[in-house]
């Protein structure tokens, strides 16, 4: 019996043995895995695009620092507002974009190449220009980063990569942005499926060259010759023609607005425009003002600020000044005669910032005012006037993409133009000060561009506690993750470029 009984185990188990052997195959195929050759990769390219809208960073630092949204509260929303450290807030762009950007262009540039990618051109050069409009946020945000090693953990098992200096990362930027721009063809295959530009070939020839002017303008006071030559490849290459080429990252009720989520929810009582950048646009009679605030006048409480509540009109705008926490906050209050601090102006939460608001990361409007620079200082041809013109126009007509309510008509923008005229003997000041306004929610465009610029004229945030010497934030600080897992090549970064603090300034900005 017990013969027997062996002998049926063990055919039993010879039987399971070849099951198993002739389904193995079948069985360990990852058909789940983003980097297996069962999923096209047009979706890690999407999932890529996607996640290139702005962390939460950019509205209590990048926007803190230009003074444009701010917040007396400490905790979690410490950073612009006291000019402190925060390294639970400095390090979100470098998660989201390292976990959710360049690793699946990393993933995506190593499998086509791999491949040797013969028959989707199109698909490698877009992958390319949306890992180098990453890799440029990054190191302008922080400065030395890793780049040449980042995003090839699964191509070659490199997880602690090196940092490398900015200006080597300029350097290759400029030919990654200009080999993608030129290699785009409208005679290989089209990939539809992307859902930047449904693969329309020349919008993403514009985006790439509008993104190669953005570089180049970046290097207009550490090399102005690199700078001049490569804004004019970019310009003959040929740069976005109209907001139908921003480069905008749409959302819905599924995938909602990162600032728009945090405005709306647990911080939709805290942030405050700054009253510089409220006296600005109303000194001028900016019809923007309009659109992007809105003010619950005599609110004394969060649950007070209602949509039914809020005014518009720019002459009951009030914005925030800098330099007070919630404890201090109280005599400007009292010295401005409003109910609470919940009385000053927000940016229009319910329009503009609502969670369903697009998110713009490059437009026409800042490349026609970028134009209108280079034009001034002699990179290009045409009429810095027209292009300054054009560029303001435009992002005043992009507010109706925000919201209907908000659109500003044709003759406003037209009045605006003819009562706030170009002015030539103060040409790069007034321009810069329109991309300012431009970048209004680009945070780190704002943040770069006025490093690079030095306008618009800001005074230094006047809080009496602070982490810097210097009169603003230069940059975002590395996150502890790499401070203890990379800290070997993080270190190798400091000891080139400077202390990791808020102070240091990055490369392009000496």
């Amino acid at each position: 019996m017990k013969n027997t009984i062996n002998r049926f185990l063990t055919l039993g188990v010879l039987f399971l043995v070849i099951s198993c052997d002739k389904n193995f195959d079948e069985i360990n195929t990852n058909v789940v895995d983003p980097t297996s050759d069962s999923v096209d990769p047009i979706f890690l390219l999407n999932n890529a695009i996607v996640n290139t809208s702005f962390s939460n960073a950019q509205i209590i630092f990048d926007m803190g620092v230009v003074q444009q949204v701010i917040s007396p509260n400490s905790g979690v929303l410490t950073g612009a507002n006291y000019n402190q450290d925060n390294r639970d807030v400095t390090d979100d762009h470098w998660v989201k974009y390292y976990e959710n950007v360049i690793k699946n262009t990393g993933d995506i540039i190593g499998q086509l190449q791999a491949e040797d990618a013969p028959d989707r051109p199109n698909l490698l050069h877009m992958t390319r220009l949306i890992q180098a409009l990453t890799f440029m946020i990054l190191t302008d945000e922080y400065g030395d980063i890793p780049y040449f090693e980042a995003g090839k953990g699964v191509t070659e098992q490199i997880v602690l990569p090196r940092y490398d200096s900015q200006e080597a990362i300029y350097a290759d930027l400029i030919k990654e942005v200009r080999e993608a721009s030129a290699g785009l063809s409208e005679s290989a295959p089209a990939e539809k499926g992307e859902v930047l530009y449904s693969g329309d070939i020349g919008k993403w020839k514009r985006f790439g060259y509008s993104l190669l002017l953005r570089l180049g303008m970046r290097l207009s006071e550490v090399d102005p010759s690199l700078a001049e030559q490569t804004v004019a490849e970019a310009f003959g290459g040929g740069l976005m023609q109209s907001n139908e080429d921003n480069y905008a990252i749409r959302h819905d009720s599924n995938y909602t607005n990162n600032a728009g989520s945090l405005l709306n929810s647990t911080e939709a009582n805290n942030f405050y425009m700054v009253d510089t950048f409220v006296e600005f646009l109303r000194d001028t009679n900016d019809p923007r003002l309009m659109s992007l605030a809105l003010r619950f006048t005599g609110a004394t409480s969060g649950p007070e600020q209602v949509i039914e509540t809020g005014s518009k009109d720019p002459a009951e705008q009030v914005g925030m000044p800098l330099g007070y926490d919630n404890g201090t906050i109280g005599t400007v209050v009292d010295d401005l005669g409003l109910a609470s601090f919940y009385d000053f102006t927000q940016i229009d939460r319910f329009r503009v910032a609502k969670q369903t608001a697009p998110i713009y990361v490059l437009t026409y409007s800042q490349t026609q005012l970028l134009l209108a620079e280079a034009a001034v200082r002699g990179w290009v041809t045409g009429n810095p006037e027209d292009y300054y013109n054009q560029g303001v126009t435009a992002h005043m007509q992009l507010m109706a993409e925000y919201d209907e309510e908000v659109a500003i008509a044709d003759v406003d923008i037209q009045t605006y133009l003819a009562d706030n005229p170009f002015d030539a003997g103060n040409a790069i000041e007034q321009i810069n000060n329109q991309y300012w306004v431009s970048c209004f929610l680009n945070g780190p465009e704002a943040f770069a561009n006025f490093r690079r610029s030095g306008f618009p004229d800001l005074d230094s945030n006047p809080y009496p506690a602070q982490d810097i010497g210097t009169p603003f934030i230069n940059r975002l600080t590395y996150p502890n993750s790499e401070v203890a897992t990379n800290n070997e090549n993080l270190s190798a970064a400091v000891s080139r470029m400077g202390p990791d603090n808020l102070e240091t300034k990055v490369w392009w900005d000496q």
